[in-house]
């Protein structure tokens, strides 16, 4: 059964130490990458919002950690992600391999662009 969390603090807690650390710097980078930005957990994920919609979720799992959905970006955008993209809306950084977490808020910032009709 999936566990439901009231906060994103919650949620990060929920995971070893070691997850616990990069789910904290993708947090913080996308509310850099966001500026003015909320967050709350939707579908059972750490969310961050602008104007109480979704920008950009994140997600921990056992041998990696997600970030959603895809922004279009352009060409060279899309080859940077291209090693990462598991699904058309996901990208899933390995635990155990360096966290591109440069790429994480550049695809934060694409979102909330996206999300501003930008």
């Amino acid at each position: 059964m999936a566990q439901h969390f009231n906060s994103i603090d919650e949620y990060i807690a929920s995971f070893p130490a070691e997850v616990q650390v990069i789910l904290r710097e993708i947090r913080r980078r996308c509310h850099a990458a966001v500026p003015e930005s909320g967050e709350m957990i939707s579908y059972g994920l750490p969310t961050v919002t602008l104007d109480g919609k979704y920008v950009v979720y994140f997600a921990g799992w056992a041998h990696h950690v997600s970030v959603y959905p895809v922004p279009a970006g352009d060409d060279a955008f899309q080859a940077e992600i291209a090693p990462y993209r598991s699904a058309k809306g996901t990208l899933k950084f390995p635990l155990g391999k360096p966290v591109p977490y440069e790429l994480i808020e550049k695809t934060a910032a694409l979102l909330a662009a996206e999300r501003r009709g930008q």
